[in-house]
Order: structure tokens, then sequence, then C-alpha cells
């Protein structure tokens, strides 16, 4: 059974339709990317699994538990992260935790315990009599994944969690997220950092204007947006002989010459699926004369994936 799911979950605000008949399946203990442009429903499907919104139709589940029916089951077996935190800024960083562990009935030498250990996991342990006002946008985050370990929820909803860090504080939490996956959590998180959510993700789903146009792994996401290999080549003349000759060879898809500062660039996309060699390029070009000053394939990512399947619309 899928620990969480959603079918035909559908979200309107008058005429505007936020989510249009969502279907997702996330496995127990997967890390699930959910990615699509600004506006494309990410924190509208994230608060309705949080139990903030209702449904307009449609359903969602938790652990087989009904949302909208069993919500007070359901609400502590997740942790929820917005993409801003709300603090009490007045507080201590521990007392902001024991405040919280107390709305989670954890009273007594148990309470102290958890927040203990929370703070640990999450590297707050130094800033535990720091004021909550003062710490940094990175330790602010860090502090509210904190406050949402406290009752040791199954599952982690977290609404961009990198937005507005700085590179070390994005490495930080990435790392932190890192650790809750190996400890079994089920975490399903909305960035627009694509490049950390393929080390960090097993799986991804891709929503546009309300709509889930893929799920799967990130291999398949690859294989869906049909992205081939991507080869740059610089010859030291002839540039469009050189054009002439790559468009002639099989498994190449296409061929475009772009201008760094005046030196002409020719860029392939080779078929993924032709078994075409890399190394035949050169072989060819030179066998026919050409003089080669560079040649170098581009790392493919899932942001490459992500342009082509979408368009960024938005709902």
């Amino acid at each position: 059974m899928p620990m969480i799911e959603t079918i035909n979950l559908t979200k309107k605000y008058g005429e505007l339709i936020a989510l249009n008949n969502l279907n997702m399946s996330i496995d127990q203990g997967a890390c699930y990317g959910f990615i699509g442009p600004n506006g494309a429903g990410k924190t509208t499907t994230i608060k309705i699994l949080a139990t903030l919104l209702k449904p307009t139709w449609g359903e969602a589940r938790i652990d087989g538990k009904v949302i909208g029916y069993q919500n007070p089951q359901i609400r502590p077996l997740i942790g929820y992260v917005p993409d801003f935190m709300g603090a009490y800024e007045d507080m201590v960083v521990a007392e902001y935790l024991e405040f919280f562990a107390a709305c989670y009935d954890i009273h007594g030498t148990a309470r102290e315990q958890v927040v203990r250990d929370v703070l640990d996991l999450t590297d707050l342990h130094f800033k535990a009599n720091s004021e909550v006002n003062g710490l940094s946008r990175g330790m602010k985050q860090r502090l509210s994944i904190a406050r949402v370990l406290l009752h040791d929820p199954k599952v982690l909803l977290l609404d961009e969690p990198a937005s507005g860090l700085d590179p070390r504080a994005r490495i930080e939490v990435r790392e932190l997220l890192k650790e809750l996956r190996r400890m079994g959590k089920t975490i399903m998180i909305s960035s627009h950092i694509l490049h950390e959510l393929a080390e960090l993700c097993d799986t991804v789903g891709i929503i546009e204007q309300g709509v889930l146009i893929f799920s799967g792994t990130v291999v398949e996401v690859m294989a869906r947006a049909n992205v081939g290999r991507i080869v740059h080549i610089v010859v030291e003349e002839r540039t469009e002989d050189a054009v002439k000759l790559l468009e002639a060879v099989a498994g190449i898809m296409s061929v475009e010459v772009v201008h760094d500062d005046g030196v002409p660039r020719i860029n392939l996309t080779i078929d993924p699926n032709s078994g075409l060699p890399i190394a035949e390029l050169p072989n060819r070009l030179i066998a026919q004369g050409f003089r080669l000053s560079s040649i170098h394939q581009e790392k493919v990512n899932l942001e490459t994936a992500f342009m082509r399947l979408t368009k960024g619309l938005v709902s």
C-alpha cells in the first residue's frame, strides 16, 4: 500500500483550477521530488496532504487514511514544513521546541530527551539558548525541520525547504534530508533547485497547470524527455562544411551552430538509442581534413528533462 496516494484530486478556486484530477502514488520510504513552475499546483497539493486545505473533489490518503475524514489520525503521522517559517521569535530555540513538544503531549523527561535528540540531529544543539529572532534563514529552516521531527512522523511534507538559502545552508539542509531518508522517512519535497533533487530523490513528479504530466524515477523522466547526448565541437575553420558532414551521420538528431565570443561552436544532439560512439565523431572530422579545437559531451541532467517536458504554464 502506498504511503501517500491521491485519486483524481482536484482543487478549484472559483473558475481557477489549481489541481486537475491529480493521481499520484508514493511508496513508503521513498523520497519524492515534486517539481513544476511557480503556480503549477505544488503548494496546493502539499497543503491538502498536510490537512490544511480541503479538495474540491477527489481523494487523498496518508498511510491508507483518507484526508478530510480521518484528519485526527493523519496529523500525528505527518510533519509539514512550509516555504516560510512562522516562529515565536521572543523564544529561545530550546523553549520553542519544548513548546511544540508539549503540543504533541510529550512531557517530563521524555520531552527533554526528544528536544535534545532533534537538536543533535539538526545540528542546532549549540544554538539551544539563542533567540529564534536572531537565527539566520538557514538556521530557522533547520529549526522548522527540527520542530516537525519532535513526534517522529512517518511522512515529511517539505515545501521549497531550500528557498532563499545561501549555498552553504542549502548543502546543510540537503545533508539533513539525506539522513532523514536513511532513517526510513517518506519524504515529499517541492523545489526549484533541480540538480539537488536529482541527488536526493529516487522518484519525481512533474506538474504543470495543475496536471501531473509525469511521475517516475529520474532515469524514467530522462527517457520520457528523450534526452539525447549533447556534444559540443569547435573546429578551427570550415564550420559550415563540418555541419553538413555531421548532419549526414546516422544517429545525430540535430545540429546547430552557436557563437561564443565570436567563435562558432557546433552543438549536436545524439539519439540515445542510436549507439553512436562519441569517439567516432572526431575520427570522421579528422579523416575529412578538419582540425578540432575542442570536443566535449555535455552532462544531461534533470533540468534539461524538465525544460523539454514543460512549457512554463501555470493554473
